[in-house]
């Protein structure tokens, strides 16, 4: 069975920083290409950045480019984002997603704010 654990997330303030982790299990981790995406409250899902399955390629939306830093650990099948900068619009549910077939996890919940 594909598990997608996310963890890390918490209330930050403005400018602050946040490290999620997304721990997998039930398939072969370093063969997939992954992705975070987050939804905000009442919003729709947005694409924040994906990882190829080795980690030598990573694509980022605009909105967190220069912020956020996604990896990955393939030893140890868990997948990572480091928010840097944060602001307010930040705040949202972040989800790890295989992008073989849009699988996600619970998602872990970011907040930021003052």
């Amino acid at each position: 069975e594909v598990q997608l654990v996310e963890s890390g997330g918490g209330l930050v303030q403005p400018g602050g920083s946040l490290r999620l982790s997304c721990a997998s299990s039930g398939f072969t981790f370093s063969t997939y290409t992954m992705s975070w995406v987050r939804q905000a409250e009442g919003k729709a899902f947005e694409w924040v950045s994906t990882i190829n399955s080795d980690g030598s390629r990573t694509y980022y939306a605009n909105s967190v480019k220069g912020r956020f830093t996604i990896s990955r650990d393939n030893a140890k099948n868990t997948l990572y984002l480091q928010l840097n900068s944060l602001k307010t619009e930040d705040t949202a549910m972040y989800y790890c997603r295989r992008d073989a077939d849009l699988q996600r996890g619970q998602g872990t919940q970011v907040t930021v704010s003052s």
